[in-house]
């Protein structure tokens, strides 16, 4: 049985959509922005480092980041991320949303400059500093993610709160395109700076000396965004969540509130510090009581965003090489370093501009209407289905005639993946816990996403290796083919619709009916198990 809300969190509940809302969907946008913008864009310059840095005199073809090395500079900002997640969750939750806001976005600032300020006299030694940088550049993005979901979920109304928190993480697709902008630009304005025949034609003169600025320039981009939102990051108050919940001061969130919503609250100091009593809303984590009433949320919130993770990274990690096999970008030979970036950026460019924004927008614009449950299901349907029809006929699809088709289908999977689980699966995990654990579990959930993120990363340049040992990258061994990881990328999906099955409906009910903050003790056990199963059990009862 539910007590009555307290009155400055029941007025967030029902208030209307005003400009404060937006205010804080952009403050907190910019910081996935920028996360986005600096995971993604190593991708688009990793064949030019191999070229500067690994460059061999009288070789067939281009230099080539050497397997360890090219793992270790696309991942390591992916462990980073994974121990920021854990660690800056953990600690919203003990020192305040807004506190540790500030602090992930120094960390971002300063990691996204240095990282392209890398120095060494040798290129071990600028891939050594490079790497460095970038895992604490995604130690400071890891805290991005907890924060930024728990603060927008305990900014918004009950009837909006989904889109709300789905517009945040789609500024993540303005971070991806943005990327592969900036890198068209740069690589357009060097290439008409410094011209320079291909590879073929004479090796050496392939790579201008100029051509070091490049990834640098593209790199320290980064740090603008998040530098020019720090000012207003400072200003926002912490929510009145925080404040009234784990903070027990009730004065300071009616006054807070009040001033951004313009209304009278009262304070109610006494409801807070009685709520604070319950039994509901003492228990630890790692507890029987959590594991009971929110075991099997946290099972499904981590195993769905571990399993799509694995897909979309990989996608995104090696789409460069599917390009390169439908012909999109020419043979490393044909081309120069510069051009080859402005390739590989043009054909990223172009999958994010017509499938990665346009899913994330339809998600915000969907998701208070459909429900997180069916966009999820949907998504890793489609996900699946569109991954076998690749993989299957996947000769044909290399065919000339066929590789426009190719591409069409290749971005319904990105347009499925982002009007999909990779929006949901970061807007319910802030909306399904209690407030005193909420950002430390949306943490381990993104934490486990980025497990899988890491598996995708690593694991898939390996795999997708061709299968016929002449044909590899130089230093990978015989992997599995493109045609292979695919077909397995499309189990992966299959495995996720299963687990979505384990995760609650948040549509349309304040944070405290979905975490049980608001019930009372005396409830009979039975009926709290019942309750407790039944947001599952709903889940399941649509497949029915």
């Amino acid at each position: 049985m539910a007590r009555q809300q307290l009155q400055v969190l029941n007025t967030l509940d029902l208030a209307k959509t005003q400009l404060y809302h937006f205010t804080a969907i952009v403050i907190a946008g910019m910081g996935f922005f920028t996360d986005a913008y600096d995971l993604f864009s190593i991708s688009l310059v990793t064949k030019l480092l191999g070229r500067i840095y690994y460059y061999k005199e009288g070789a067939p073809k281009p230099g080539t980041l050497p397997p360890s090395v090219a793992s270790s500079v696309t991942g390591v900002a992916l462990v980073g991320t994974l121990a920021g997640q854990l660690f800056f969750g953990w600690l919203g939750d003990k020192m305040g949303r807004k506190k540790v806001y500030g602090i992930t976005l120094i960390l971002m600032i300063v990691c996204s400059l240095a990282s392209g300020l890398s120095f060494g006299q040798s290129p071990k030694g600028v891939m050594a500093t490079l790497c460095f940088f970038r895992f604490w550049l995604g130690f400071g993005i890891g805290g991005d993610y907890p924060l930024s979901a728990t603060i927008m979920s305990e900014y918004a109304n009950k009837k909006t709160r989904g889109a709300f928190i789905a517009a945040v993480f789609a500024m993540q697709g303005f971070g991806i395109l943005a990327g592969g902008i900036v890198s068209l630009i740069v690589s357009a304005a060097f290439d008409h700076a410094y011209k320079a025949p291909s590879y073929e034609s004479n090796a050496a003169a392939s790579t201008v000396p100029q051509a070091d600025y490049i990834w640098r320039i593209i790199l320290t981009f980064g740090a603008l965004p998040a530098a020019l939102t720090y000012y207003w990051r400072m200003k926002m108050p912490e929510t009145a969540r925080y404040t009234a919940l784990i903070a027990k001061n009730a004065k300071q969130a009616a006054a807070d509130m009040a001033k951004v919503l313009h209304v009278e609250i009262d304070p109610e100091q006494a409801k807070v510090e009685k709520l604070a009593e319950q039994p509901a809303n003492s228990f630890a984590l790692f507890s029987r009581e959590f594991a009971r009433r929110h075991g099997v949320h946290l099972l499904g919130t981590t195993s769905t965003w571990f399993l799509l993770d694995i897909a979309f990274y990989s996608q995104n990690l090696f789409q460069k090489d599917v390009f390169t096999a439908i012909g999109w970008i020419p043979r490393p030979e044909s081309m120069n370093a510069i051009h080859e970036v402005f390739r590989i950026s043009k054909a990223q460019t172009l999958i994010a501009l017509c499938s990665t924004v346009p899913g994330y927008w339809f998600t915000v614009a969907f998701i208070d209407i459909i429900g997180r449950f069916w966009i999820q299901m949907m998504g890793f349907f489609f996900m699946t289905v569109f991954m076998f029809a690749l993989a299957f006929p996947y000769h044909h699809w290399t065919l000339e005639p066929n590789r426009i088709g190719f591409v069409v289908m290749y971005s319904f999977t990105f347009f499925f993946a982002n009007f999909g689980p990779n929006a949901t699966t970061f807007v319910v995990p802030a909306e399904i816990f209690p407030a005193r654990l909420r950002s430390t579990c949306h943490g381990i959930s993104a934490a486990a996403g980025k497990a899988g993120a890491i598996v995708g990363a690593f694991g898939f340049l390996y795999a997708a290796q061709s299968t016929n040992k002449h044909k590899t990258d130089p230093g990978y061994p015989p992997g599995i083919g493109v045609k292979n990881s695919l077909i397995l990328l499309g189990c992966i999906n299959f495995l996720g619709m299963c687990f979505t099955l384990l995760v609650p409906e948040p549509k349309g009910k304040s944070l405290e009916e979905m975490s049980r903050e608001n019930e009372d003790e005396n409830v009979d056990d039975n009926v709290e198990s019942t309750v407790a199963a039944e947001p599952t059990s709903n889940s399941a009862s649509h497949l029915v």
